[in-house]
């Protein structure tokens, strides 16, 4: 979607009961050039037409609804049942993007924008519980996949904390997950230190083919587990001090690039 020149592109932050990352959305937004704002849930189901002035919405992270029935499936059902699940499909036919991060990934997920043409029943992608059987929370290093998603740099690498007890990114079928590489839907993916895919404790959850983020067949929705909210300034990274020590000076945390990415491409 593109904003009229001189005007920064207008961002909606979205929260419901439970999450914890919409502060930290929509102050990385703004440092990414954004005009960024929040709402609830409820009240933008109340008013979708207001949806229409946003180049982008964000999905916070946390636990909506305290994930007592399955990490963001409340959430998720009430896009479907609530009016925000058509009205999101016609913000991306519109050119509009869609992040989710951490539970705002599970909540996408279950709100089916990522197989738009498959029923609920019918879906071959899933998060489930980490392989570890406990919350993870720890820095990985991620690697960016072009695809279909147009802000991506492929092969870009780059640290990002995760902090999650159901990021375990699953497909039905082998046919699903080659489906999904032969689109360019598999966007990020978690990397170790030799061959033979990324291991624990580097793909922190056991997630299938180390998948750590993918998009919808457009390209413009995007979900993923870790959270670059969380490292947008040079201090965020634990090591950050002994980085400058060595001659490694951080000017900002490296996830703020990729949020200056997604705000420039929406601002086309």
């Amino acid at each position: 979607m593109s904003s009229a020149i001189g005007t920064k592109v207008k961002a909606l932050v979205l929260r419901t009961a439970g999450t914890n990352c919409e502060d930290e959305s929509v102050r990385a937004l703004q440092r990414a050039g954004a005009d960024a704002e929040m709402a609830r849930t409820d009240a933008a189901a109340r008013d979708v037409e207001r949806l229409g002035a946003y180049g982008i919405l964000v999905f916070a992270g946390g636990f909506s609804y305290g994930d007592d029935l399955g990490s963001g499936r409340v959430w998720g059902s009430e896009l479907r049942a609530g009016g925000l699940g058509d009205a999101l499909r016609r913000h991306v036919d519109r050119g509009g993007v869609i992040l989710g991060v951490c539970n705002g990934f599970q909540v996408l997920v279950e709100s089916g924008l990522f197989e738009p043409d498959a029923a609920p029943e019918e879906r071959s992608i899933a998060l489930y519980a980490n392989a570890s059987n406990h919350y993870e929370c720890r820095w990985v290093t991620l690697r960016e996949h072009g695809g279909n998603c147009a802000w991506l740099q492929d092969g870009l690498e780059w640290p990002c904390p995760v902090a999650h007890g159901e990021g375990r990114f699953v497909v039905k079928t082998a046919a699903a997950l080659e489906r999904l590489r032969a689109n360019g839907q598999l966007a990020l993916t978690y990397v170790g230190q030799g061959a033979g895919g990324a291991g624990y404790p580097a793909n922190p959850n056991g997630a299938v083919a180390d998948i750590a983020g993918i998009t919808d067949p457009t390209g413009r929705v995007f979900g993923l587990m870790p959270h670059p909210e969380r490292n947008i300034d040079p201090w965020n990274h634990p090591e950050w001090t002994r980085l400058q020590a060595a001659g490694q000076r951080r000017e900002a945390g490296e996830g703020l690039s990729f949020w200056r990415r997604m705000v420039e491409f929406a601002s086309k």
